[in-house]
């Protein structure tokens, strides 16, 4: 079977479906591979390098589209594209199905196969396929890029000569895979940021990147990530007022503001208002993610960038993807290759559609004459993160002390108990043991007391923590050596000193080695 690419017809797209490397890899799977001519060009990928590659260029798209067995592409076909569709025929790309009746109508009437990338359930097996993610990666790393070129201000704050410069702050809304994307790009620059997300299980992962998440003094039961397939679900309407009240307390004081909430097949949220945009300060920037389902943000116009009155630039572009064509397109073609080998289980260049299988189901929208859209839920739900601890209490002045007082109480009665334990055991012991073992185990206890509270009681700062229990350890040595090296027996003496020697050198060492690393961290 051939598997082919045509160019995107869609005005402004630069990715492409097959790259030559996806190429090599599909013909390993036993497949023919075909591409338009200049189907790559704007991603980065010449003729050449296809044809180098052992791909057939082929001259039109209606050549390739009637070549081809299977046709994979990026954006949704147009109305020409769906009437190329022929009987048997597999059409892999993004087709929006929630939205697409009429599209899935002319694919069910030609007989052809259609598998919807974005269909494709969020389950550990199908990660590798998760085109959604792949594209939401590149789209929050390249929305922080494009509103660092429109803020016109470091992210990172500086302390020069000629002044201080703050540290931008960045509000990402919708902590998903463009949102920790972005998260992580804002925190890499150095501003401060700030995550919010509907669902608190996420918060985690969110300071675990170095970004703040934004609590809501609200109780209000979410559906987990497993219920939902992974994606966030609808809230209350109380829940959404203190949801807005709180991002309207925010407004006047963050930079740059990147919106990425999405619902499954609804409109996307209204979640920054006309007057949170008046709110905010000359000069600011909102990167509206969501801008393709209607925007998060009330003010944003698709595919344009304009600027308020009072100086707020908003940026409602969609094709972040398509502005990384050649990174977009070598992720998309990796989801498309794997997609196949699912669909290639003999590995013959055949395809076996699979109905039975969670992910090929999941993802096929029509099939044999037939809509299968929406498909069943996955036998297999998706992992939830772990809802986050609850935060200990704060406690009051007066709590503070009682606590404190019964903490030094148990403690006091801890150590009398242990120091009449001691005691027992130290007279039973010096009722039956000989005079010179007393003696030895008196030094002992010395040196152990001792040369612990000498070498603790130093400070941190000075010596690492495990530097700091070994230098105790020698100091412990080096007293108890001390101690015996006025004894008579030469023999004692002799080990006395070589373990003063040998505890010493141990203890200048590891300062030496500790001031050396902390060396490392100062600036020059």
């Amino acid at each position: 079977m051939k598997i082919g690419t045509p160019k995107e017809v869609f005005d402004g797209e630069a990715r492409v479906a097959m790259t030559p490397d996806s190429a090599l890899q599909l013909q390993k799977l036993g497949y023919e591979c075909a591409i338009e001519t200049g189907a790559g060009a704007a991603a980065g990928f010449s003729d050449a390098t296809y044809k180098a590659a052992g791909v057939e260029i082929v001259k039109t798209a209606a050549a390739l589209w009637k070549a081809a067995d299977v046709v994979a592409k990026v954006r949704q076909p147009n109305e020409t594209e769906l009437k190329r569709l022929r009987e048997g025929q597999t059409l892999i790309s993004f087709f929006n199905p929630a939205a697409n009746e009429a599209g899935m109508e002319a694919a069910k009437s030609k007989g052809a196969t259609v598998i919807a990338m974005e269909m494709v359930p969020r389950i550990s097996r199908a990660q590798k396929m998760d085109a959604l993610s792949s594209m939401a990666n590149i789209a929050g790393y390249r929305a922080v890029i494009e509103a660092g070129n429109n803020f016109g201000r470091f992210f990172t704050g500086q302390i020069t000569a000629a002044g201080k410069v703050p540290p931008a702050k960045v509000l990402v809304v919708g902590a998903g895979v463009a949102g920790l994307a972005a998260i992580g790009t804002a925190t890499s620059l150095g501003a401060i940021t700030y995550a919010f997300d509907v669902r608190p299980e996420v918060a985690e992962q969110v300071e675990s990147m170095g970004a703040e998440f934004v609590f809501l003094d609200f109780e209000e039961t979410q559906q987990d990530g497993a219920a939902t397939g992974g994606y966030a679900s609808v809230s209350s309407p109380e829940f959404r007022e203190a949801q807005l009240a709180k991002f309207r307390e925010l407004a006047p004081e963050v930079d740059i503001v990147i919106t990425t909430a999405l619902i499954p097949n609804r409109e996307a949220p209204e979640l920054w208002t006309e007057d949170m945009v008046a709110a905010m300060k000359p000069g600011s920037v909102i990167v509206d993610l969501a801008a393709e389902k209607g925007g998060n943000c009330k003010l944003t116009v698709m595919d344009e960038k304009i600027v308020t009155e009072n100086g707020v630039t908003i940026i409602g572009y969609t094709d972040f993807p398509s502005r990384m064509a050649a990174q977009a397109s070598t992720l998309y073609s990796t989801n498309i290759r794997h997609m196949m080998t699912d669909l290639t289980p003999n590995k013959d260049g055949q395809v076996v559609q699979n109905m039975e299988d969670d992910v090929i189901r999941g993802a096929t929208v029509t099939h044999d004459h037939a809509i299968t859209f929406p498909p069943p839920p996955p036998k297999v739900a998706a992992i939830a993160a772990q809802k986050p601890k609850e935060k200990a209490k704060e406690l009051t002045a007066e709590e503070k002390r009682a606590a404190e007082t019964a903490a030094f109480k148990a403690q006091t009665k801890s150590q009398v108990t242990l120091l009449a334990v001691g005691a027992i055991l130290m007279m039973i012991v010096g009722a039956f043991a000989p005079e010179s073992f007393m003696s030895h185990f008196t030094v002992f206890a010395l040196a152990c007391f001792v040369g612990f509270q000498v070498i603790w009681g130093v400070s941190h700062s000075l010596h690492t923590p495990l530097m700091a229990v070994t230098n105790a350890i020698s100091g412990i040595v080096v007293l108890g050596a001390l101690l015996q090296v006025g004894s008579g027996n030469w023999l004692v003496v002799v080990l006395s000193a070589v373990s003063i020697l040998i505890a010493t050198i141990n203890i200048v060492g590891g300062f030496m080695v500790t001031r050396r690393m902390l060396a490392m961290f100062q600036k020059s």
